[in-house]
């Protein structure tokens, strides 16, 4: 890369979801800025649809294309990755080598999959039934393990949050639970949970105990998954309240991976003392360095880690950088709104919606607890076509603003 081109206006880290908004929104509110997106890889992924994938209900192919056609028009693609951060000097280090200087930095990405702290789990994914949703070569082995299964032990597990789209574990318990109930299979289902409830919103949590419950499926509250046999078919697990260590036999075993923000984030001066980058959690904007910005998953901010959070937090954070460039005062405002359409059955769909504190605010006028078939187009349908033609679009869709409601 010639000298010529290492100063840019703005500099993105991260082409995901969060990444590819904001640049786009960005050349489309101000055309003549010189904005770089550093990326490191080849595809873009929808990972949503996942799940889905795993559930049999998506071909993975429809979750993946070229990150070059999602790279907005008049941006600088860098296949490059960061390794850190000088946000003194205005700059970034690049993984191949030299450094990028910008006026105003965001930073987008993502979340960190920690497959290593698992012992054995890396080795053990894709044979023997132990595979994982948050692996795009994983998600279409998960659907084969769920169709070949013809009884015995399945086990699901979450680890400590925060993780990117919390829902995901149990969603994938629930397609299989139906799928089994479909063809007459018995099964021992079980759900291994660090935390302490099925969902982080009580309300919702309640609910979904009672899928479990009409599932025949138990949940194990306080078990975080530390080892992974493949070849014996068994799963080592610490208990949260002693620390004892207890074994579970399995015939297929789905693994949410614990999860935390990149390493060059957490070694770096914009991050906070937990390791996540330091925003301010209404205007996105970093406390101590003022032309330095963050979105998604990689941020401290208490709100579920989902594409529907970035849908909300990539308007904000344009509107409040472009006041900053202006000289003015960033007045936008993110409420912590993240929405997780949970998926707990082939056909139908809870849909969850809340912002900061838990507050929950469905966009329409139903119970928000029950399971609904047309939340199952918006699932499999409506949201990846918003993914791709609205959101990485820079786009945004003004969808009514749903307000706070009360349930017994």
């Amino acid at each position: 890369m010639s000298e010529s081109h290492t100063a840019f206006d703005i500099v993105v880290v991260g082409g995901g979801a969060a990444g590819i908004a904001s640049a786009a929104a960005l050349r489309r509110a101000r055309p003549a800025l010189r904005i770089a997106i550093v990326e490191p890889n080849e595809q873009h992924y929808y990972q949503p649809g996942w799940t889905l994938v795993g559930g049999g209900a998506m071909r993975a192919q429809q979750t993946a294309t070229p990150e070059a056609e999602v790279i907005p028009d008049g941006c600088t693609w860098l296949k490059d990755r960061v390794t850190a951060f000088d946000p003194d000097q205005d700059r970034v280090t690049l993984e191949r080598g030299g450094t990028l200087s910008y006026r105003y930095l965001v930073v987008a990405a993502g979340i960190q999959i920690d497959w290593q702290r698992i012992d054995g789990l890396e080795q053990a994914l894709g044979n023997n039934g132990v595979t994982s949703n948050y692996r795009f070569d994983l998600a279409p082995y998960t659907w084969e393990c769920v169709q070949q299964f013809s009884g015995g032990r399945a086990l699901f597990t979450q680890p400590a949050m925060p993780i990117k789209c919390a829902g995901a574990p149990q969603k994938i318990l629930y397609l299989a639970a139906d799928h089994w109930r479909r063809k007459g299979v018995s099964a021992d289902i079980e759900f291994l949970n660090q935390g302490g409830a099925m969902f982080g919103v009580p309300l919702f949590a309640k609910a979904l105990d009672g899928v479990m419950r009409d599932y025949g499926a138990n949940a194990s509250f306080g078990h975080d998954l530390v080892a992974v046999d493949g070849p014996a078919r068994v799963a080592t697990f610490r208990r949260v309240e002693d620390g004892a260590e207890v074994t579970r036999p399995f015939d297929l075993l789905h693994v949410c991976p614990p999860q935390s923000a990149p390493d060059f984030i957490k070694h770096s001066p914009l991050a906070n003392e937990a390791g996540w980058l330091e925003v301010d959690p209404a205007s996105m904007r970093h406390p101590r360095y003022g032309n330095v910005f963050a979105l998604g998953d990689c941020t401290n901010t208490p709100n579920a880690k989902t594409a529907a959070a970035v849908r909300r937090q990539f308007p904000v954070l344009v509107r409040n950088l472009c006041a900053a460039m202006d000289g003015t005062t960033p007045a936008a405002a993110y409420d912590g709104y993240g929405g997780c359409p949970l998926t707990t059955s082939r056909g139908k769909v809870m849909l969850a919606e809340f912002r900061y504190n838990g507050e929950v605010v469905p966009s329409f006028p139903f119970d928000p607890r029950k399971p609904r078939a047309a939340y199952w187009w918006l699932k499999r349908s409506f949201f990846p076509w918003l993914y791709w033609n609205v959101l990485l679009r820079g786009r945004d869709w003004h969808w009514p603003e749903p307000k706070p409601r009360q349930f017994s």
